[in-house]
């Protein structure tokens, strides 16, 4: 399901945004940039929160041209 990420606090989306660039536990020496680069994507149209019921987990997926 898409949530319009709008519709999130701005520390929610935040953290949304933190536990998905986390998730793989990839190198965190640029976390920051990564979490502003996400939170950027979202603002620009350019990528989508998804909630799946069924696992209770968000993902941020790309637009699909």
């Amino acid at each position: 399901m898409k949530i319009p990420h709008t519709k999130l606090s701005p520390i929610a989306l935040k953290e949304v945004v933190h536990e998905f660039v986390t998730r793989d536990g990839t190198d965190h020496s640029m976390l920051k940039q990564r979490v502003t680069d996400v939170l950027s994507q979202l603002e620009m149209g350019t990528a989508e929160l998804h909630f799946d019921i069924r696992t209770r987990t968000c993902n941020i997926v790309p637009v699909a041209n």
